[in-house]
């Protein structure tokens, strides 16, 4: 694997913003779901919900085990949406798991297998998979990037990627783009993961991390993560063999 140091040339950009929660519906029966959207900026997707005198609670499931309770008047908007069905689950084919979830194993193989065709670190992609959706299969964010790597419409087509839903596709297809960004930046993460953010035109336009709060949390907190992921490997290893052993995203 090429050697990129996750935190080479990195220093964190202090400052904070309220970062949009995306919750996803994880019903098997029904591809309806309804995206909230709350009146501080937060975003849901929520399969069904019920009233409560004056709350609202937003159930995340088809079972209503998983739910959020709002006030009514925390709603600004709703809209509905159509979710992709499937009948099995089977992530390694790239099928839509039926309850829109992965055990942590079933990511785990997709991202290994993703990681080995593009020789990229699996730490690296599970990293940028936490900060994307979270590990949910059907993340949609508010600009209308979908699933596990959170890959917008056009991105997906370009890369092949049928159905962006699909965690198999997704994860190939998202790891494919930052293969190719990490060769267009000559493996500088941080750059890097500013254009899967941002945009390629934006990183080129502003000559490095773009000025925006939003994308310089993104990268600090990816690297953050990849940094961890990386610390408690060697840790493991360590104690497994009494030598630590070196790491790098390649």
């Amino acid at each position: 694997m090429r050697g990129i140091g996750p935190g080479i040339g990195w220093t964190r950009v202090g400052g904070t913003f309220r970062l949009a929660l995306v919750f996803l519906a994880t019903s098997g029966m029904a591809n309806a779901a309804e995206h909230i959207t709350l009146i501080n900026g937060f975003d849901l997707m929520c399969d069904h919900r019920s009233v409560l005198g004056d709350k609202v609670r937003l159930y995340l499931d088809a079972a209503s085990a998983n739910f959020v309770e709002v006030r009514a008047e925390e709603i600004a908007a709703s809209e509905h949406v159509d979710l992709p069905r499937s009948a099995a689950k089977n992530p390694s084919s790239g099928a839509l798991p039926a309850d829109g979830k992965l055990t942590e194993a079933e990511l785990r193989e997709l991202q290994a297998k993703a990681g080995k065709t593009h020789d990229l670190d699996v730490d690296l992609l599970a990293s940028v998979v936490r900060q994307e959706s979270g590990g949910n299969t059907r993340a949609v964010s508010r600009a209308g990037a979908q699933g596990l790597m959170q890959l917008m419409p056009q991105t997906a087509a370009d890369l092949g990627v049928g159905n962006a839903f699909a965690p198999g596709e997704n994860v190939n297809g998202g790891t494919a783009y930052l293969d190719g960004l990490l060769r267009r930046y000559h493996d500088n993460l941080a750059l890097a993961l500013a254009a899967y953010n941002a945009g390629p035109a934006a990183v080129d336009r502003w000559h490095g991390i773009p000025p925006y709060r939003e994308t310089q949390l993104y990268v600090a907190r990816v690297i953050h993560e990849f940094n961890r992921r990386i610390a408690a490997r060697k840790n493991v290893r360590t104690v497994a063999t009494g030598t630590q052993v070196a790491t790098a995203a390649r």
